[in-house]
């Protein structure tokens, strides 16, 4: 199944202790470059985060935001320092005897210097975070896989169409080449005649000569015959459930090769009005391309 590579999605998830948030939004890129933030103190889950995202996705940016939080206080531990607070008020106490300060030291002074209270969170099992998360994580993700699906639906209809388009096109080519041939002859003649005022006979055998060197210049079936492959491998590839992003990139750069190849072989305007047409369109469907898995 064709995937857009952009889309969102957000999943929650509380066991009754832990709360886990998780956004992710995924964008165009060349390879699966993952980027996670969370909070420092869960560090440990992810390395196990990223292998469930490419459970998922397969190809493009991912950027993940985890927040967690901690529906009551009973895993935090409030410790006093009170050595620290003896040595502030000391130092007080020297400050304002020394400076003769009518002053008193009060515990709104002490609480206000660093480290003298901290709010320590207790050590979780780290068991059960991955469990919550990877419930929010698995929500997240499916939401972003069902967008990135809907997307890749709309780009596969579009790249239909001009698919289409693009065959109608080939195929006039594929018409209109024996007529070049034939047209080059009589022009061909016409020129000669011309040029030589009838004065002389025009040496048949010479221009049929001519004629069949042109026309094995200018033969453009191999071209032709490939593109329509090239097409067809195309069409099969949007049929694809497998990641194809980058197959179909390497066909659009055949397609074009072979229809560059037709442009330079054929002098002919109505085949080099249509190749341009044909190139459009393949730029089109190459823009298409660059944001499919």
């Amino acid at each position: 199944m064709i995937k857009s590579m952009t889309g969102f999605g957000r999943g929650e998830y509380s066991d009754g202790v832990h709360t886990f948030t998780v956004e992710i939004k995924t964008l165009n890129h060349r390879y699966n470059d993952i980027i996670i933030k969370l909070p420092k103190y869960i560090s440990y889950v992810e390395e196990n985060t990223k292998k469930l995202i490419k459970e998922y996705i397969n190809r493009g940016r991912v950027e993940v935001y985890i927040a967690l939080e901690y529906i009551d206080d009973g895993n935090t531990e409030v410790k006093v320092n009170t050595s620290l607070a003896k040595s502030y008020k000391i130092a007080f106490e020297s400050i304002v005897n020394e400076l003769e300060l009518d002053e008193k030291i009060t515990l709104e002074h002490l609480i206000k210097m660093p480290d003298i209270i901290k709010a320590d969170r207790t050590e979780d099992d780290e068991n059960e975070i991955w469990l919550c998360l990877q419930t929010a994580l698995n929500e997240a993700l499916n939401n972003v896989v069902e967008m990135r699906i809907r997307e890749g639906e709309e780009l596969v209809k579009d790249i239909r169409h001009r698919t289409v388009k693009i065959k109608e096109l080939i195929d006039i080519i594929k018409e209109r080449a024996p007529l070049v041939v034939e047209e080059y002859r009589i022009k061909l003649k016409e020129r000669v005649e011309e040029l030589l005022l009838e004065e002389y006979k025009l040496d048949d055998c010479k221009l049929e000569n001519e004629v069949v060197f042109y026309a094995d210049r200018s033969n453009i079936t191999e071209e032709i015959v490939r593109f329509n492959s090239h097409i067809k491998q195309l069409n099969d590839c949007l049929d694809s459930e497998e990641s194809v992003g980058r197959k179909l990139d390497f066909l659009i750069q055949e397609l074009n090769r072979e229809v560059n190849t037709i442009g330079s072989k054929s002098s002919d305007i109505e085949i080099g009005n249509t190749v341009v047409e044909i190139k459009s369109e393949l730029e089109k469907i190459r823009e298409q391309i660059q944001n499919i898995e």
